[in-house]
């Protein structure tokens, strides 16, 4: 369950270390065997996207490659920002080496002209370390050729977002474009779509790794459905918060109860959501092994690896209020279902905690949980329905309790966990 790729139990200080420790041989291999090689090991490792859809890479890459176009771009998703995660950072600080040599391994694969790293302004420690990264690189020749510019954005959610990405690298706010980035990438004119791949950097820190010791080493970790591992963030009422790197198909239980130490004496975990857009798992889905599949399976998600963990203090009408809040205040309004439906759900289980609530609310709820997504042009729409609803299905009692118009039971203050850093010596994170 421990066996780690890419957390090393010191942080990898200098582009002399990281050679010492093989860094730059996956290059080498690409010019033995040739891009179509290092693609089909990509592929046949079984490497999942690690930014929340869970896509298979090689797929991606595979596609980019064989498209028929005169400029191709890769991309870097680094503006991590969903609630409950601190994984992106976390290895752009300890090894921002791994994610460079995976970014121009992408670019040489497919064909790109240039690399962007786009991430939030406000993650100055990370900036500051991959800029330096990317000099160290250059000056040891272990960037192949492939330009790489850093480009800042704000602190938006959607800049997270894949299509409101490239807005930002294109010098625009983070509102979603219509098409996916295979299909309209980056400074396209007319014709000319300009393809780009976009991957996140878990998934591109991984990619050295599998290039250099071969698509069934990385198979012996993790699962048939989801090989690997995955830098787990765990967070909220548990007695320990931090950031771990596990085997994909490791349980629930175990992050929980033994990277977290538990909750205090007498309490036990009542909601537990990975991310703001999946359904809120249970005390019922502590043992389900956390990779992509079996996540699915039960209706949830395993997003980002990003889990907090709620005890039975909390009601969930509170949960509810709070992440729907940040939802609504992270859609950007082209798509007014999408923004009403956010702020109507928000304000509907906000009158619940409150004491103003009724039947009428919660049928609310459930309309609009049905509309929400209409005419989505990306996924935050249909993050707010598996939250909603998830909540309407997962805890009926809870919702019961305030039918008659009562208030919370509980007098906690409950906000969405975004992370602002880590502290690993005291085992918090700290929260905006």
């Amino acid at each position: 369950m421990a066996r780690s790729i890419l957390l090393n139990d010191e942080p990898v200080d200098s582009v002399a270390a990281y050679a010492a420790a093989g860094g730059g041989g996956a290059l080498a291999v690409l010019d033995r065997s040739g891009p179509a090689e290092v693609i089909r090991t990509i592929r046949d490792s079984g490497l999942r996207g690690r930014g929340g859809a869970g896509f298979p890479t090689g797929v991606k890459w595979s596609g980019l490659a064989a498209a028929d176009a005169d400029r191709k771009f890769v991309v870097c998703n680094a503006a991590e920002g969903e609630p409950g995660t601190f994984k992106d950072r976390w290895l752009m600080r300890t090894n921002p080496y791994q994610l460079l040599e995976g970014l121009v391994l992408a670019g040489l694969s497919v064909g790109a002209e240039r690399a962007y790293i786009g991430i939030k302004e406000k993650f100055t420690p990370e900036i500051e370390r991959l800029t330096a990264a990317i000099d160290e690189m250059d000056g040891a020749g272990l960037l192949g050729g492939v330009p790489i510019e850093v480009v800042l954005g704000p602190d938006d959610y959607l800049f997270g977002e894949e299509k409101g990405l490239l807005e930002v690298i294109e010098g625009r706010d983070p509102l979603p474009r219509l098409y996916p980035p295979y299909v309209t990438g980056l400074f396209s004119e007319g014709d000319d779509a300009n393809p780009a791949l976009v991957n996140n950097v878990e998934t591109l820190s991984n990619v050295p790794h599998i290039v250099r010791n071969g698509a069934d080493w990385f198979r012996s970790f993790g699962t048939e459905d989801t090989p690997g591992t995955m830098v787990f963030s765990v967070g909220g009422d548990v007695r320990r918060e931090g950031v771990v790197e596990l085997e994909m198909g490791t349980p629930l239980s175990f992050l929980l109860y033994v990277i977290g130490q538990g909750f205090e004496a007498g309490r036990r975990p009542k909601l537990i959501t990975s991310g703001v857009s999946n359904r809120p798992l249970t005390l019922g889905d502590l043992d389900v092994p956390m990779d992509f599949g079996s996540l699915a399976a039960i209706g949830s998600g395993l997003g980002s690896g990003g889990f907090t963990a709620y005890d039975d203090t909390v009601c969930v009408a509170q949960v509810g209020a709070a992440l729907s809040a940040f939802l609504y205040r992270g859609s950007c309004g082209q798509c007014p279902p999408c923004k009403l439906g956010s702020e109507t759900i928000t304000e509907r289980f906000t009158r619940l905690t409150i004491g103003g609530g009724d039947i009428a609310a919660i049928e609310d709820i459930a309309a609009w949980v049905l509309r929400v997504t209409d005419s989505n042009r990306c996924g935050l729409g249909a993050g707010q329905q598996a939250l909603a609803r998830g909540i309407l299905d997962g805890f009926p009692d809870d919702l019961a309790h305030h039918v008659g118009g009562d208030a919370c039971h509980s007098d906690r203050t409950v906000a969405a966990p975004v992370i602002e850093d880590w502290e690993p010596a005291e085992g918090r994170f700290l929260y905006a």
